[in-house]
């Protein structure tokens, strides 16, 4: 790393009220944030959807625009469901692959189009992977975007039975915590190849995932709802 990387770094992580990126929600509520990406599915996303609503709980659902071209009956049920959207990019190819000019450009053109797509505006940001530089952050953020990560996640891209997925996360979860689950696998058709889709039943483990929070009293909301009576905790993380 650069001395110039370096002293940027140090300036980020030294104002974390402003900077960096959402890793969960101070509040004195007993809610914990849920929120879904590489959706929408037809696959996973009307089962996850029917659980939520079955729980009485809200998420935030962080989408690739591709297959929201292909999906936009999904977008609306989302919307419909009093979900919140978020942007998780274009397709699911790294932002670190690609300058700061290029991630900018890409992003603000995926946020745009996911909004022109939903008819809701977009405010929150996923990197795929997680994986973030200081200048794709800069990039997001000239975007007009705030990115967002996770506390604990529900293991629903390994292939793991569902006591195990719903055990991790409920265990690494807590009042104001970010899960980061999936509605959708990415794939070829989203730019990545990670292998086979792991077995799983997407609307059930939704309904496990929320049966077991409400055991530890807590209740799943979207981050901007969690927000209405919380403030956002942040962190400087970023790949190199």
């Amino acid at each position: 790393m650069t001395k110039a990387r370096q002293a940027l770094l140090a300036r980020l992580t030294g104002s974390l009220p402003v900077h960096g990126s959402i890793v969960g929600v101070a509040t004195d509520e007993r809610t914990v944030v849920i929120t879904y990406g590489d959706g929408p599915s037809p696959d996973g996303t009307p089962g996850v959807l029917d659980a939520l609503a079955e729980a009485g709980a809200t998420a935030t659902f962080f989408v690739l625009v591709g297959r929201a071209r292909k999906y936009p009956e999904l977008l609306e049920r989302i919307v419909a469901g009093g979900h919140e959207l978020a942007l998780h990019g274009d397709d699911h190819v790294r932002l670190t692959d690609f300058s700061e000019e290029v991630a900018y450009r890409r992003t603000r053109a995926a946020k745009q189009e996911l909004e022109q797509l939903s008819g809701q505006p977009i405010e929150w940001f996923r990197p795929p992977y997680g994986a973030q530089s200081i200048e794709t952050w800069q990039a997001v953020k000239r975007a007009g975007l705030q990115t967002v990560l996770w506390t604990a996640t529900a293991w629903d891209v390994k292939d793991v039975g569902e006591h195990e997925r719903v055990a991790h996360a409920v265990r690494h979860c807590h009042q104001g915590s970010i899960l980061l689950a999936h509605d959708g696998f990415a794939g070829p058709a989203d730019g990545v190849d990670d292998g086979p889709e792991p077995e799983v039943d997407r609307g059930a483990l939704a309904a496990e995932l929320l049966s077991g929070f409400a055991r530890e009293g807590l209740v799943g909301r979207s981050l901007g709802e969690a927000l209405r009576e919380g403030k956002a905790v942040r962190r400087a993380r970023f790949t190199e």
